[in-house]
């Protein structure tokens, strides 16, 4: 029988205790390093559950789980399959360009002052939104007819019920507050040359039929508070810059 002395048990045994402090387990003969453990740990931390050792024995043993079943499909060698090592490479570069963006966006962050500028900018470039009334008829002569009748002293609100517009015509041809961008465009040239109050006095024609326009209000447009778009802003101030930091890098690509 093979008897070791005193001082070599010793040693077996440090080195044994420094093999456990630095991984969690062996399964046939490969080691899962602590380091995963506790990366496992970090990431459940992060999703709001307490690290607790009951908490660390169901990852110990998931991860146990997890390196039985690696290892035997590595056995049936199905890493090797083409698809297979698409897919993993494909995930790999996810996790990567991931890793990118976060790391780009946490070293040149979006400010609050980044996003109170870009509110600012966005606000001058809003113009005038229009209230307007229409009444859509299928034919010239019908929207003739109507401004006729108009002219005579129908109500517009009446003569809207017949409108070819279900929408509108419930709400007396009500097209509520709306920047002219809103509108096809033989439509909003027609209703911004218009003067409050004011009704086409010829017919207008569209994709849509023929229309007849009055011209109820005009406002600035309303700005939504800053505090309801500042969460959209970052978001579109962030795609903006990941976008540029993007184009940066493949200016200094040699692609062939």
């Amino acid at each position: 029988m093979l008897r070791l002395y005193p001082v070599v048990a010793a040693l077996l045994l440090v080195v044994s205790s420094s093999v456990l402090a630095q991984n969690i387990a062996v399964v046939n003969g490969r080691a899962i390093p602590k380091e995963r453990a506790d990366l496992f740990l970090k990431e459940l931390e992060k999703q709001g559950q307490p690290v607790t050792p009951e908490l660390a024995t169901l990852v110990r043993q998931e991860l146990v789980d997890r390196e039985i079943l690696l290892q035997e499909a590595e056995r049936r060698g199905l890493p090797a399959k083409p698809e297979l090592k698409f897919q993993i490479d494909a995930a790999r570069q996810q996790v990567l360009i991931q890793a990118l963006v976060q790391d780009e966006m946490s070293k040149n962050p979006v400010k609050e002052s980044d996003i109170k500028a870009e509110y600012e900018r966005l606000s001058k470039l809003q113009g005038d939104e229009y209230r307007a009334k229409h009444i859509l008829v299928e034919t010239e002569d019908g929207a003739k007819a109507v401004i006729q009748k108009l002219s005579k002293g129908a109500k517009f609100e009446d003569l809207a019920k017949e409108s070819k517009d279900p929408g509108s015509a419930a709400r007396g041809g009500d097209l509520d507050w709306a920047s002219p961008s809103n509108f096809v465009k033989p439509f909003a040239n027609a209703m911004v040359a218009l003067k409050k109050g004011e009704t086409t006095q010829a017919p207008v024609q569209s994709q849509f039929g023929w229309h007849v326009i009055r011209l109820e209000d005009t406002r600035k447009a309303q700005i939504p508070a800053f505090d309801e778009v500042k969460a959209q802003l970052s978001e579109s101030l962030q795609r903006r810059r990941l976008g540029e930091f993007q184009e940066k890098l493949k200016s200094k690509a040699k692609i062939k």
